[in-house]
């Protein structure tokens, strides 16, 4: 008769670095993690990337295991932190696209003189590094908070709060200067 190990046992072995027990683990909870995730997103294919997201990331995360709690009530915190992660990440880009095709619509719609200053500003927050575009967009187009653009970021509001400041200084120089952005 065969003894099955069990999963607190598998986690704390994969946990010290026996890729065995890591290996059982996932073979016993893929499709475990894969439900989850498609009971969360909503989306198969969602559920499938965030069930090999989360599965790279276990490995990592297998010694942060102190067994507190049981394996299984610990995975369902990773896999729910994960799901958590990408439906802020896909609220994000749909934001974003939106906002997009918002001012799309105002520069199809427009007079010219606005058209022209819309596509002014797209050239000079294309002309802003990644980060201050990106605090500019959730800021500025999105009328996020600073606080809640840190928490997207991952960075304090003091922060946000400083690259607004840059942002503004550097587009105020580009229009004072009267810099034409495009090639």
């Amino acid at each position: 008769m065969r003894m099955t190990v069990d999963d607190d046992t598998l986690a704390k072995r994969a946990g010290k670095g026996d890729r065995d027990a890591f290996a059982a683990l996932l073979e016993r909870h893929y499709d475990r993690i894969w439900r989850i995730g498609l009971r969360l997103l909503g989306d198969a294919d969602e559920a499938a990337d965030l069930a090999q997201e989360v599965c790279v990331d276990l490995a990592g995360k297998m010694a942060s295991f102190r067994g507190d709690s049981r394996f299984t009530t610990w995975l369902y915190r990773v896999v729910v932190n994960a799901a958590r992660d990408a439906m802020r990440r896909n609220a994000t880009r749909r934001r974003a696209n939106e906002g997009y095709a918002d001012v799309s619509a105002l520069v199809e719609a427009g007079d010219a003189a606005r058209q022209a200053d819309i596509r002014w500003l797209y050239e000079a927050l294309g002309a802003l590094g990644d980060d201050l575009r990106e605090t500019a967009v959730l800021v500025l187009q999105e009328e996020l908070s600073h606080a809640e653009t840190g928490a997207i970021l991952g960075i304090k509001e003091a922060t946000v709060s400083w690259r607004m400041h840059e942002v503004r200084k550097k587009l105020k120089g580009l229009a004072e200067a009267g810099e034409e952005l495009s090639p």
